[in-house]
Parts: C-alpha cells; sequence; structure tokens
C-alpha cells in the first residue's frame, strides 16, 4: 500500500520532478506534487510526495529529514514526515448568523408616524 509524505521547508525553487529524483533513490515514487500559489503559482515551500509502499517510505524519512537538498540553492533544511489526513472543515450551515448591517449612512429617516 503507498505512503504519502509531507515535505517542509523546500526552497521556492524546488520543482517536482526534483523531488521526484531525489525521493526515488529510496524506492519508486507515484507522485511528487509541490504546492503553489493559485494565484502566483509561487511554491509555498511544501509538498507531497507518495512513495509505492511504506519501507520505501519510511525509508526515505530516515535519510532525507533534516537534510539540504543540493544544488537549491539555498541552505535550508528539509523536514520529511508521514502526511496527516486533511482535517474537515465545517461547511456552510455550521456558521453564526450575522446582523442586518443597518443604515449605510448617518442619515435618520423623519419619524412618519403622527404626533396627534
Amino acid at each position: 500500500m503507498s505512503k504519502r509524505l509531507f515535505v517542509g521547508g523546500l526552497p521556492y525553487s524546488v520543482t517536482s520532478p526534483q523531488l521526484m529524483d531525489l525521493f526515488s533513490k529510496f524506492g519508486k515514487v507515484i507522485s511528487a506534487d509541490v504546492i503553489s500559489d493559485k494565484y502566483t503559482g509561487q511554491s509555498k515551500g511544501f509538498a507531497f510526495v507518495e512513495m509505492e509502499n511504506e519501507k520505501e517510505a519510511d525509508e526515505a524519512i530516515k535519510n532525507l529529514n533534516e537534510t539540504v537538498i543540493e544544488g537549491s540553492g539555498s541552505d535550508r533544511k528539509i523536514a520529511v514526515n508521514e502526511a496527516r489526513p486533511r482535517e474537515e472543515r465545517p461547511r456552510f450551515e455550521n456558521r453564526g448568523g450575522g446582523g442586518s448591517g443597518g443604515p449605510r449612512n448617518n442619515y435618520r429617516r423623519p419619524d412618519r408616524r403622527s404626533r396627534y
């Protein structure tokens, strides 16, 4: 069964193919996805790598955690560990209601009730 790994502290210049090459030294890599900002396209500095089996994934963790990626132009140490499942986020129905907001300006309507 495959195992998904979290890779943090990545230099922003690292690409998915570079990660595949790096992790393939420890076994078959199913996928390597560097997470990037959806508006700018710039790397967010972390990725997910899926290894074919648990033994190969554990070997990659043991050998790559707290290491520097050679040739990246950075001396940042990466963190490699088992990815945790994504937590469920509450949907819209759990949000509290808001107020009506009131008038948008300071103008007060004149009282239309009869004064008699």
